[in-house]
């Protein structure tokens, strides 16, 4: 192999592995020039919603989008498919359909709990809800989408590029739960869970074929634990007006300080989840 031949493949690109450090090089170098460019907008949104977490969400969402449009269009020069945001993705009904895959399985995890008292309802603060509740999917809208675009965006394609996708998915979604080994009550079981949750968003994705339902799934999973249960999210407190969801039972189920994402229920349904997507849509696929 020629020296070139190292860095670039017979279809003119750079390799995998270089296209990986240079997504990632450009993405950070994004990112603290946004948040010095746009310090003062980006202090302003922090203002209205009142959570300190918007404007580095904002920041970080804008500079990997800017990252994915050098990558695809000016590096690569590939169409929007590549990383799954193409026109098609974003239809309607798709993003509608990642909302339901990522509500549903929540939800039944935690109306199990409730329904055996390990998770209790009790009286919270005075503030109004609609407002915190507004503010709150401002912000989980902004997390979801950024970590959907560095977990599952270019860099799974171009990981599955180099190592097959099944490979990419697991080094992706290892990656993603230790990204939140900084999280408040961070422990082994909710790591492994966090992990369990990128595998199934990446399978949200495969059987769409779509980040945006990947990104509307991961939302609508956090936004049925922040707003209407009020508990936390990945270890974060959220807001929590007139009432709030308390751990009255075993940690291992309940996840405990992490909220119930950490524990066996939501662990049971997301494997129920990715099951229907396999035998309803992946089946007969070579994933």
């Amino acid at each position: 192999m020629t020296l070139r031949g190292a860095f670039v493949s017979a279809a003119g690109r750079l390799r995998a592995p270089w296209r990986i450090l240079v997504f990632l090089s450009i993405a950070v170098g994004l990112f603290v020039a946004t948040s010095i460019l746009l310090g003062p907008a980006l202090a302003a949104a922090a203002r209205i919603t009142g959570l300190d977490e918007t404007s580095d969400a904002l920041a970080v969402a804008i500079a990997l989008v800017a990252t994915h449009a050098i990558m695809i269009k000016a590096i690569d020069r590939r169409g929007w498919s590549y990383a799954w945001l193409d026109r098609g993705a974003a239809r309607p009904g798709t993003i509608g359909f990642g909302l339901v895959l990522g509500a549903v399985p929540i939800t039944l995890a935690s109306l199990g709990l409730l329904a055996l008292g390990w998770l209790a309802v009790e009286p919270g603060g005075s503030a109004p809800w609609l407002a915190a509740a507004a503010k709150m999917t401002v912000v989980l809208l902004l997390a979801a989408f950024y970590e959907e675009l560095l977990s599952r965006g270019y860099l799974l394609a171009a990981m599955a590029d180099l190592m097959g996708m099944r490979a990419a998915v697991v080094v992706t979604s290892v990656a993603f739960g230790l990204l939140h080994l900084g999280n408040p009550g961070v422990s082994t079981q909710p790591i492994v869970l966090v992990t369990l949750a990128g595998v199934f968003l990446s399978v949200v994705l495969l059987a769409t074929k779509s980040l945006y339902a990947a990104w509307s799934a991961h939302f609508a999973w956090n936004w049925v634990m922040a707003v209407p249960m009020h508990v936390s999210v990945s270890g974060l407190v959220v807001l929590q007006p007139r009432y709030q969801t308390v751990d009255a039972g075993p940690d291992w189920a309940t996840g405990g300080a992490w909220g119930p994402e950490g524990g066996a229920f939501a662990g049971a349904t997301m494997l129920a989840g990715m099951g229907y997507l396999y035998f309803r849509r992946m089946r007969q696929r070579d994933i």
